[in-house]
């Protein structure tokens, strides 16, 4: 008798990222070159400092490391917090609020068991992270949209999310990124403050997800970080930082995270999960805390590509007839218009039948990062991770294939 799946196997969300691979591969073993711009894996080289501690590791033993992670990694992550000034006018971190984890992910992840039951919801602003939702239904959580838009950058509207809660009592937290995947949008302090109100009025956690808090480009921004939930005044019971070494070390493999909060019953209760799965990777957490050490030149060196890139991106989709994309904030995401109504087709088209000069590009379609059905069918998220030569061969390649997708009678 064959073995049966679970339900939650069975309606597991599929990654609206990674979905389209094998029609990549495909592409692949036709001989073409396909641009990866679906993706968030920079090309950027990971930090200095981080790839020369890999080299020094030289315990003889890999061991375990406390649940919680190494106490000498998260005394470097909160002298990070301070020099950063992230806590503002509030008590500086302490290492003891800080819980390292196996990449932001697992933060999430925790975070979302200690907030909800089964049958509770999460409230998410879209377009969203897609694994807010892969971590939702893991738990048998709901996840509710507030829907944001291009029009006004992706801002969230305090009395929309208040409403929202009202609605739904069984939500338990809101759940942010800022500066924003997929949409590069960051809030600012005044909109953090507001939103905390809210969660704060429903009682409910605040999430905000901060992994790209250096990759600013706004003038007043420029140069400096994101303003992070950790300095908001009298909300130490409710929020809850979600970080990682990932994207500001372009270090995606090296999986090391961390949530931070000043909520004690919540740390105990991620706590006692880590225990669960004993630890964090040793190695990795020894060369985060030497990336940490990252020299500024270097970090703002990286800012500053990404920054270039954003700038060829935009004005060149913004050039492409019918395709419209604001000017992202932070990150290094965007999501564009496209005079199309089915993005999905429009991706899979350029993988199975479009090519330029031997080359093709791979996007996200952006439906996926909805929770609101039939919404985003006409966006794609792209990730702005390679080179400006490579851009630029993308765009182009988007401006061509755009017109032969119409000439066959798709819009």
């Amino acid at each position: 008798m064959t073995p049966h799946l679970s339900r939650r196997a069975l309606d597991a969300p599929a990654s609206p990222i990674r979905r389209l691979m094998p029609f990549a591969d495909g592409a692949r073993d036709r001989g073409l070159h396909v641009h990866h711009l679906n993706i968030g894996q920079p090309d950027i080289a990971t930090s200095s400092t981080m790839r020369a501690a890999y080299q020094a590791f030289s315990d003889e033993v890999v061991a375990y490391s406390p649940s919680q992670g190494t106490l000498s990694l998260r005394n470097a992550l909160a002298d990070y917090c301070r020099s950063n000034q992230l806590h503002g006018a509030q008590k500086p971190v302490d290492p003891d609020q800080i819980l390292v984890t196996v990449g932001g992910s697992e933060a999430l992840l925790f975070t979302i068991a200690a907030a909800c039951d089964f049958g509770d919801s999460i409230v998410v602003a879209e377009p969203y992270y897609t694994n807010y939702k892969g971590f939702a239904h893991l738990l048998g959580c709901d996840v509710v949209p507030l829907t944001t838009g291009p029009e006004d950058g992706f801002d969230v509207d305090p009395a929309r999310l208040s409403a929202r809660l009202a609605a739904h009592p069984r939500a338990r937290a809101f759940i942010v990124p800022s500066p924003g995947n997929p949409t590069g949008a960051v809030l600012t302090t005044e909109r953090l403050s507001q939103i905390a109100a809210v969660c704060r009025e429903h009682g409910v956690f605040f999430v905000v997800d901060e992994v790209y808090r250096e990759f600013v480009y706004d003038d007043e921004l420029a140069g400096g970080v994101a303003p992070s939930a950790l300095a908001l005044p009298d909300m130490g019971e409710h929020v809850v930082v979600i970080d990682s070494v990932s994207k500001r070390y372009s270090a995606c493999g090296s999986r090391v995270g961390w949530l931070i909060t000043r909520n004690a019953s919540l740390y105990a209760a991620c706590l006692k999960f880590a225990q669960t799965r004993l630890s964090p990777p040793t190695v990795d957490q020894f060369a985060a805390e030497a990336a940490v050490r990252t020299p500024m030149g270097e970090m703002r060196a990286n800012i500053a590509a990404y920054q270039a890139r954003r700038d060829v991106v935009v004005s060149g989709l913004n050039a492409i007839e019918g395709v419209s994309c604001p000017n992202p904030a932070g990150a290094f995401y965007l999501v564009a218009d496209l005079p199309i109504t089915d993005s999905n087709a429009f991706c899979r088209f350029l993988l199975e039948e479009f090519e330029l000069d031997g080359e093709t590009v791979m996007l996200a379609p952006a439906g996926g990062f909805y929770a609101t059905p039939g919404a985003g069918m006409n966006q794609v998220r792209l990730a702005y991770v390679l080179d400006i030569p490579a851009l630029k061969r993308s765009l182009r390649i988007i401006s061509e294939g755009l017109l032969a997708f119409q000439r066959r009678g798709n819009i």
